[in-house]
């Protein structure tokens, strides 16, 4: 693991590193362009969530920055589970589309599952099929990894982070980020070969685990619940925490605040990402990389 100096945490800026990826990506579109395919994306939006409506526009201005084709689909509150369900199928088939986002959350009478299990695990570039946990789970990498954790473990690697042999614990056990980041730092390599520990909000005594970890990993979405008495003297410290409060002395209205109180943590950890500008950017970034996978398997093909 890089040394760093206890009490003199170095920042680990997923901006900076989100925007190489997003470089990358954009050469890769330029080569298969070249090639004939020009990568696209569909995100399905249901209903009018603000949340949701920011997100899923970041991602299309993404998309178009890359060079790569960005279909919108905007569905009313009112959609039933068969109509979207239909619209998915639809972009299964599209040739043109090479990677599916249904945008979370959806409406009371929409199943999530069902419309998850709907699309195609080749087009399911958020990696939340069965089919694509499945490989992960099992060691196998050609499957599309959930971005939020695929953008953590690059983090950790772009700044030569050692999880080998390192004891890093997870907090927060959700099937999009805790045990997906589990099962990526229990993997065999660069990257993994961690011992893990995965706490959650009924986790005994949260602190004893932290106080032994390497690399924390906090995911739970509580406000700054993560402090710095809590932590290791030069643990390595990834905040995943989104946690947005009313701020009325904000232009917006709202703070975000992490899952880890940043001040105290700062002045223990030997690297720490902040929020924002930590893993956020991080999660775009991973999606366009996977749909870049998911077009670049098309080339060829019949």
């Amino acid at each position: 693991m890089t040394s760093a100096v206890a009490g003199s945490a170095r920042i680990i800026d997923g901006s900076a590193v989100a925007k190489a990826i997003r470089e990358e990506v954009k050469a890769e579109t330029t080569a298969l362009v070249a090639k004939g395919v020009k990568p696209g994306l569909a995100v399905v939006l249901v209903g009018e969530d603000p949340a949701s409506a920011v997100y899923v526009r970041s991602k299309g201005k993404a998309c178009e920055e890359a060079g790569m084709r960005s279909d919108t689909i905007r569905m009313s509150a009112a959609t039933t589970q068969a109509e979207l369900l239909a619209v998915v199928e639809r972009l299964n088939h599209d040739p043109e589309i090479h990677g599916i986002l249904v945008q979370m959350p959806l409406p009371k009478q929409i199943d999530p599952q069902a419309v998850i299990l709907a699309i195609n695990p080749a087009k399911d570039v958020d990696g939340f099929h069965p089919v694509n946990a499945g490989k992960l789970f099992s060691g196998d990498m050609s499957g599309f990894i959930p971005c939020t954790p695929l953008g953590v473990r690059e983090l950790l690697l772009r700044h030569d982070i050692d999880t080998q042999g390192a004891h890093a614990v997870v907090v927060g056990r959700s099937t999009i980020v805790g045990r997906p980041m589990a099962a990526l730092l229990l993997l065999p390599g660069k990257g993994g070969d961690a011992t893990v520990t995965v706490c959650h909000s009924r986790t005994r005594e949260l602190a004893s685990h932290l106080k032994r970890a390497n690399i924390v990993i906090a995911a739970i979405g509580r406000k700054e619940m993560i402090t710095g008495d809590m932590l290791k003297a030069g643990a390595v410290v990834i905040d995943v925490g989104m946690n947005r409060v009313d701020d009325p002395s904000t232009k917006s209205g709202t703070r975000l605040y992490g899952d880890v109180h940043y001040p105290s943590a700062s002045a223990v950890a030997s690297w720490i990402t902040p929020v924002p500008g930590g893993v956020g950017p991080m999660t775009i970034a991973m999606l366009l990389k996977n749909t870049i996978t998911a077009a670049g398997r098309t080339v060829g093909a019949a």
